[in-house]
C-alpha cells in the first residue's frame, strides 16, 4: 500500500509506508552510480522517506528537533509540543535541558507515537562547518542509541536543524542518511526494524530522494 503524502491527513501507520526496497521496485527513486556503499536489501527494507506530518506518524518513537532548554518553540518542535499536549512540556522541563548533539526521551502523551526523543541540533552559524557537521551527526546517532536503549523498533526523524537553525538541507541530508546507515550496520542497530525520514516540505523531500541512492543504493 502506498503511503499517503498529503500532510493534512490522519494518523499514518509505519506498515503503510513503503520501504526504499519497495520504492526502488516501483521506480520511485533515482539511481546513483557514484555510491560507495554496498547495496543491501536488508537495509533498504528498514528505511523509508516521505512527506508527511511527523506528529501523525504512529511509530514507537518520533524525534523532536529540540532546543537546548527542551522548551517549546516553532517549526517541528512547536508542532510536536502542541500535538502532544502540555504534559510533554512538563516532562521535558524536568530533564534540565539537553546539550547540543545529545538526545533525551519523554513519553508521547497525546501523540500516536509512544515516545518522543528530543535531539538538540546545532544552530548552523554558531559553529565552523566541521563542528556543525559533527554535532548534527551526533544528534542522529544519539537519538538512535536512546531509541535502542528504550526498546524502540520503529522511529521517525524530521530534518534536524534545517529549519530556523539554518542548516542547509543539502548538507544536512547526507549526514542524516550516513548516520542512520552507520547505526543500522552496528550490533546495536540490529534491533531497529524501521527508520523513517518524515519531511514536511516538498522541497526537502526532493533533496532526500535525490541523496538517498548515494547511501542506500538499490539492491537489485
Amino acid at each position: 500500500m502506498a503511503a499517503r503524502r498529503n500532510v493534512s491527513r490522519g494518523v499514518l501507520n509505519i506498515s503503510d509506508i513503503p520501504s526504499l526496497l519497495e520504492e526502488y521496485a516501483r521506480h520511485n527513486l533515482p539511481r546513483d552510480p557514484s555510491s560507495v556503499h554496498a547495496p543491501s536489501a536488508a537495509l533498504n527494507r528498514k528505511v523509508s522517506v516521505l512527506r508527511y506530518d511527523i506528529t501523525k506518524v504512529a511509530a514507537d518513537a518520533i524525534v523532536n528537533a529540540a532546543n537546548n532548554r527542551l522548551a517549546g518553540g516553532s517549526g517541528v518542535n512547536g508542532a510536536i509540543q502542541s500535538a502532544a499536549g502540555p504534559q510533554l512540556l512538563e516532562e521535558s522541563l524536568k530533564l534540565h535541558g539537553c546539550q547540543t548533539g545529545d538526545a533525551k526521551v519523554t513519553k508521547g502523551y497525546m501523540l500516536p507515537a509512544k515516545l518522543v526523543i528530543h535531539a538538540a541540533g546545532p544552530i548552523y552559524d554558531q559553529y565552523d562547518k566541521k563542528e556543525a557537521n559533527r554535532l548534527l551527526e551526533s544528534c542522529y546517532l544519539r537519538s538512535l542509541q536512546v531509541a535502542a536503549e528504550n526498546g524502540v523498533k520503529t522511529i521517525a526523524f524530521p530534518s534536524i536543524s534545517t529549519g530556523i537553525f539554518g542548516f542547509p538541507i543539502t548538507e544536512a541530508s547526507p549526514i542524516a542518511l550516513n548516520s542512520v546507515r552507520q547505526f543500522l550496520q552496528s550490533a546495536e542497530g540490529m534491533t531497529l526494524e524501521r527508520v523513517v525520514f518524515v519531511l514536511f516540505a516538498g522541497e526537502d523531500e526532493k533533496v532526500y530522494r535525490k541523496t538517498i541512492p548515494k547511501y542506500f543504493p538499490p539492491s537489485e
